[in-house]
């Protein structure tokens, strides 16, 4: 009972008078608890330029501050221009709390974005190739019209049509050749951002049954240059098109929804007459001298271009000889020449088509195609095994019909 009572007063004690012992932490530093910082919050503007719409429209639409406009203007001046928005281009803003720019982001093409960010330093700009991942994909389908209805217009369909018909252009005039249940595969390059379908990129093999008749070609790269091998290892480039009318050339002629409208007459040793609208490019079918540019008798306008070898082509009833085309003048494979009319004596628009060796004519298709450069010895053991790779996928049943995957815009 005392030791209770001893320990009740000790503990009372302690209690009024405790503050003053030295095993108190009064004199202990208190840490002073910091304010919490408060995060700054952005927000977004995206959107795609309209057409004629300015930057300077956008910062007024969205009452932003021009003085950094200016500003964005100093720092991009070497690398983008912001006078050099294109309709169809999407661009992105963020705002900070404060309503001022945090950063600015425009996608120059598909390959390239200009960057502006507002640093403490101020703005700073720079300009980055994007980095796709690529991943083939293989695709097919079968013509029901013509190549680029039965491929399709959107989702990048029309830029694979025109690789596709640029590839074979040496065996196949994709203008009048193509029939109804023609099959085509392709095993192209799928560009991805962020895993992420964006485009088609090129097309590393292809296949192309034109009415019975198998043609195949592989992309392969010797010395850095890419180009097309058949499966024996040959060039699939020969010394002239197939024709005159070049498939891609037309393409951008003719509105993308139209058929194109060309009609091939063979007369022969005559040459062949092509029915197309006044105006249709006309390209030369091989490399050579320009020999004669301007009117003659009943051929109109007609240019005359020597090959090698002692072959010559002759291109007549031209509305007009394209501009550059003149004697003497190099003309390259593909390069238009001039563009279908009716001059000299032609009941209506059409190219004559015309080749001669040694100044006797001779019908075009007849010809013996020089085929270019092979694949060297020593390289051909790995061509042969992307080609076997290649040729397998083609082969096999469950290589589905052409679906084109469906596009995303950048961002």
């Amino acid at each position: 009972m005392k030791k209770a009572y001893i320990a009740s007063v000790i503990l009372i004690v302690l209690i009024i008078f405790g503050r003053d012992f030295p095993f108190t932490n009064k004199n202990l530093p208190v840490e002073d608890v910091p304010p919490a910082v408060k995060t700054p919050e952005y927000h977004e503007i995206a959107g795609t330029i309209q057409t004629g719409e300015t930057l300077f429209d956008i910062f007024k639409k969205y009452a932003l501050n021009v003085n950094e406009l200016f500003k964005m203007r100093e720092v991009s001046a070497n690398l983008h221009r912001l006078r050099d928005l294109y309709p169809g281009r999407p661009y992105k803003i963020i705002m900070d709390d404060r309503h001022r720019i945090n950063s600015f982001t425009y996608w120059i093409d598909d390959e390239t974005v200009l960057n502006i960010v507002n640093t403490d330093e101020g703005f700073y700009g720079e300009k980055t190739v994007l980095r796709y991942e690529k991943r083939i994909e293989y695709i097919s389908g079968a013509i029901k019209n013509n190549l680029v209805s039965s491929i399709g217009n959107k989702n990048g369909g029309l830029f694979l049509a025109l690789q596709l018909s640029d590839i074979f252009a040496w065996d196949i005039d994709f203008t009048t050749d193509i029939r109804s249940n023609d099959i085509y595969k392709m095993a192209v390059e799928g560009l991805y951002l962020d895993g992420k379908f964006k485009k088609y990129g090129a097309i590393v093999a292809a296949e192309f049954i034109n009415n019975g008749q198998t043609f195949r070609a592989y992309r392969y790269e010797i010395n850095g240059k890419a180009d097309f091998y058949n499966e024996e290892g040959k060039s699939i480039r020969k010394t002239f098109l197939k024709a005159p009318l070049n498939f891609r050339r037309i393409s951008s002629f003719f509105s993308r929804e139209r058929k194109h409208p060309i009609l091939k007459i063979n007369r022969s040793h005559d040459g062949i007459d092509y029915a197309a609208p006044t105006g249709t490019p006309v390209s030369a079918t091989g490399d050579g001298k320009v020999l004669f540019a301007g009117h003659r008798g009943q051929y109109g306008k007609l240019v005359i271009v020597k090959h090698r070898n002692g072959y010559e082509t002759y291109y007549g009833h031209l509305s007009r000889v394209a501009n550059g085309i003149r004697p003497d003048r190099h003309a390259e494979q593909g390069q238009i020449i001039g563009y279908v009319g009716s001059t000299g004596l032609a009941t209506g628009p059409h190219l004559h088509y015309e080749m001669r060796i040694n100044n006797k004519p001779l019908n075009p298709l007849s010809i013996k195609n020089l085929s270019g450069n092979s694949v060297p010895e020593t390289m051909m053991a790995d061509f042969i095994q992307r080609r076997n790779d290649l040729s397998t996928r083609f082969a096999a049943d469950k290589l589905e019909s052409f679906v084109l995957a469906k596009r995303s815009t950048l961002p």
